[in-house]
């Protein structure tokens, strides 16, 4: 790839704001101008820069053809039981979005219920959630275009095979809980453009009830809350049908507050827990005894019975008390808890009885990760989705009657795991704490410190990184690189702590944890800096501008995809204002001010500096991450280069923040971006 790279120009304007007192330079605030003649043509000639560039990388094609190969293998879902019908979906392998089924009995035929594929042209209409009527004889689905968060719910008789006509608009967020009796369904969504002109977009979500076959303009208002415009609200009603629930959140905190109303009533809501002090996720009721996976006075998790009829606090009790593995999440079948445990990053999967009795593990294939759980509390059987970095998303079901786990679907992928290993290491930070690693690669790898390896990472938000499957590693591992992923601060794996260690003004652990990752794979002899690329996406976009930033010779490739990088005004765009929580605010807090300056991707690229080659992506459609914060990095880091780089912007059309992306779509940026990886690593 050429080098030095005459980059399209970039103005630079004088806008400078002030913070508590400090004078701010932004000179690339006109970028943030999505549809301005001049955002677009700049991003148009960034895109025919990136275009040439990446066509012109060798081996190209048998890259693209590779990852083709790779990605061609059937995948289903964890069934859904309602009823005597169960439902799933099932890509064949290259379609653009999977499609969903039904099944009159488990081993019977599938039969087509909703093929998006059919919906656009390019893919870009992806189906996203599904909510089913008790019986299984109405379907509320969701549609979202390119990408967007936003979605329309349409509701399918699953009998006729047809839509009712039934369409609401201006959601998302939300699931859409049916009545028992099949009369229509709860939502909330939040106002259309012009209703509330005076407050700032995403806010005053409300929760509406849906008589089925009437129009949108006649649902029922159920609840809002004009006092506290932030509250997001996720109805759920009960398994018995006795209550409307109202799982109540704020932003991106895991903190939230928890409503309920008896559906035999038009009494109010009651605030069961109005204040923001732990995490409460509800699981199932007896009656009124509700039963909560909280991190109240437990940061790993325990499971708790609160009495509605007795709510006061001395009256809760606790269930399966809280131990050194995290529960990442529960449910309730057969009559009994189903936890899936985080065991350092990687799950295992438990059986409880209603008195906290453990019954028994169940024990899983290999070291992996459990993407779905699927059953109701009267159910005989669990469905699992079960995968791993070289174990391909498979479906496994659990038959409470004998005990026995069975496998209910294979995929079969072009690849001979037997040739790799995947292992857990732990290494030390810069503060000395202990973080977990997972490496993949070949078995007869040489500890030569030559290895093409790719790191990567997240931290933040409380999400944990299990191990998980993905076509495009096994693409490296084959080409005979290693695949690192580090379990850094911000996240779940070890609790509340290790994400609030990760978090706010602790910002700063997580960079210092990912570069100490990097350090232990150079010093342990699996490569060099020359030949280390590292990889992040969305906050881990941020992650790895930053690290990228802060220790440019630490690195020989970066992909900073779809990021954060402006953290003085990421609150001010579409969901942005919904990670102050996690971030901070720099307008409302000289404290926050201090420590998001100090890391801000956008504000600390120093003139004079030689940056690593990086690839930056990301889609024009985006409304959760807006691409302004990818197009003033790229402005920035393009100003100051110093023969380093290239510095590349590849800007997606009708693709979003990632939820949905056609497989089409998938296959070729991981082509620009592996291809681009491999090229600036890869080779000697």
């Amino acid at each position: 790839m050429q080098r030095p790279i005459n980059y399209p120009p970039t103005r630079r304007d004088d806008v400078v704001d002030d913070y508590h007192g400090a004078l701010v330079p932004d000179p690339y605030r006109w970028l943030e101008a999505d549809d301005a003649p001049a955002t677009q043509s700049w991003t148009a000639a960034q895109n025919g820069l990136t275009r040439r560039l990446l066509d012109e990388l060798p081996g190209r094609e048998q890259i693209s053809a590779r990852l083709t190969t790779l990605w061609n293998y059937a995948r289903v879902s964890a069934p859904l039981r309602r009823g005597t019908r169960y439902f799933l979906t099932k890509n064949d392998g290259l379609q653009n979005q999977p499609v969903l089924y039904r099944l009159d009995r488990l081993d019977g035929e599938l039969a087509p219920l909703i093929d998006p594929n059919a919906l656009s042209e390019d893919g870009a209409v992806a189906l996203i959630n599904q909510n089913y009527s008790r019986d299984g004889r109405f379907l509320a689905y969701s549609l979202a275009q390119s990408g967007s968060d936003w979605n329309e719910i349409h509701v399918r008789d699953v009998d006729r095979g047809a839509d009712t006509g039934d369409v609401i608009r201006w959601v998302k967020f939300s699931s859409a809980p049916w009545l028992p009796d099949n009369s229509g369904f709860f939502y909330a969504r939040y106002p259309a453009p012009g209703e509330m002109p005076d407050e700032p977009p995403s806010t005053h979500q409300r929760v509406f009830f849906h008589a089925l076959g009437t129009a949108q303009a006649d649902d029922t208002l159920i609840y809002a809350r004009p006092d506290a415009r932030d509250l997001g609200f996720a109805p759920h009603v009960t398994d018995d049908g006795r209550y409307l629930i109202l799982h109540v959140w704020e932003g991106t905190d895991r903190r939230n507050r928890f409503y309920y109303r008896d559906l035999a009533g038009d009494g109010e809501f009651v605030r069961l827990i109005d204040t923001l002090e732990a995490r409460y996720e509800f699981i199932a009721n007896d009656g009124p005894l509700f039963y909560f996976n909280t991190d109240l006075e437990a940061p790993t998790g325990r499971i708790i019975a609160i009495n509605v009829a007795q709510p006061a606090r001395e009256s809760w009790r606790e269930i399966i008390p809280a131990g050194s593995d995290v529960i990442d999440f529960s449910l309730m079948v057969n009559g009994r808890f189903v936890l899936a445990a985080l065991h350092h990053a990687h799950h295992k999967l438990y059986i409880y009885r209603r008195d906290g009795t453990l019954e028994r593990e169940i024990g899983l294939p290999t070291l992996g990760a459990i993407w779905e759980l699927s059953g109701k509390p009267q159910d005989t059987e669990l469905f699992i989705n079960f995968q791993s970095f070289l174990y391909p998303p498979t479906i496994l079901r659990y038959d409470f009657t004998t005990a026995e786990l069975t496998l209910f679907h294979q995929p079969q992928v072009d690849f001979d795991p037997a040739q790799f290993i995947t292992r857990q290491i732990f290494f030390t930070s810069k503060d000395g704490t202990r973080v977990p690693m997972f490496l993949t690669h070949k078995k007869d790898l040489a500890h030569d410190g030559n290895n093409p390896t790719l790191l990567y990472g997240y931290g933040g938000f409380s999400v944990n990184l299990p191990p998980v499957f993905n076509p495009t590693r096994l693409l490296w591992l084959e080409r005979g690189g290693v695949y690192a992923q580090a379990n850094l601060r911000g996240g779940n794996e070890y609790g509340e702590e290790w994400h609030a260690a990760g978090m706010l003004a602790n910002k700063q652990n997580v960079f210092d944890d990912f570069i100490s990752a990097a350090d232990w794979l150079i010093s342990s002899g699996y490569t060099k800096p020359a030949r280390l690329a590292i990889e992040g996406r969305s906050n881990g976009g941020l992650l790895v501008a930053a690290c990228m930033l802060q220790r440019p010779d630490l690195f020989g490739a970066v992909h900073c995809a779809v990021p954060v990088t402006d953290m003085l005004r990421y609150h001010k765009f579409t969901a942005g204002r919904y990670w102050t929580p996690e971030y901070g605010n720099a307008e409302e807090s000289a404290e926050h001010f201090a420590f998001l300056l100090a890391y801000s991707p956008a504000h600390n690229v120093r003139p004079g500096a030689t940056h690593p080659p990086i690839l930056i992506t990301t889609a024009d459609t985006d409304d959760r991450v807006v691409p302004l914060h990818a197009r003033k990095l790229a402005a920035a880091l393009q100003a100051v280069d110093n023969e380093g780089g290239p510095i590349l912007l590849r800007v997606e059309t009708r693709a979003g923040h990632g939820l949905g992306k056609p497989t089409g779509k998938l296959i070729d940026e991981a082509t620009d971006v592996y291809g681009f990886l491999w090229e600036m690593v890869g080779q000697e």
